[in-house]
């Protein structure tokens, strides 16, 4: 059996809350290659745009059948990388607020808490859009594919 890789992915999200405007990207490391995935949405929020760069990451792995290796998903999100934490609190409460509302985003927080059967994914917070970091720019480079997204869509 081949050796499993580690999977590193740098991940972030734009929004415009006036227009509702959305863009998100992605950056994967796997072995020497490097892909980066981005899309844009309508309707929607910044937190969305976090969870949906992180979802369609694991979307890429599972139609590559590469979910089986070990994911460190790096966000600069903290809403996002305490989802993992909250899981168990989260599930138990039916992703319901303490006055009995749906959590904001249960659909998709419902989908990233799925992947977490697996016990291979872990987040990692780093820095917001940090010119060095481990001298590496990906959190900075998907920032920026996330936000060129935006602004693209009102030329």
């Amino acid at each position: 059996m081949d050796k499993q890789n580690d999977i590193t992915i740098y991940t972030d999200g734009s929004c415009n809350p006036l227009h509702k405007i959305g863009g998100w990207a992605a950056i994967l490391l796997i072995d020497d290659k490097k892909v980066i995935l981005k899309g844009k949405e309508l309707n929607t929020t910044n937190q969305r745009m976090e969870l949906i760069a992180v979802l369609e990451s694991l979307a890429y792995l599972r139609k590559n059948s590469l979910l089986a290796n070990p994911i460190t998903i790096c966000s600069d999100s903290q809403y996002v990388v305490n989802i993992q934490k909250r899981s168990t609190n989260l599930t138990a409460n039916n992703l319901l607020t303490g006055k009995g509302q749906s959590i904001r985003n249960a659909d998709l927080v419902k989908k990233l808490i799925d992947h977490f059967a697996s016990g291979l994914i872990k987040f990692t917070k780093v820095v917001a859009h940090q010119k060095v970091l481990h001298n590496e720019n990906h959190n900075r480079e998907a920032d920026k594919i996330a936000r060129r997204i935006v602004r693209d869509h009102f030329r």
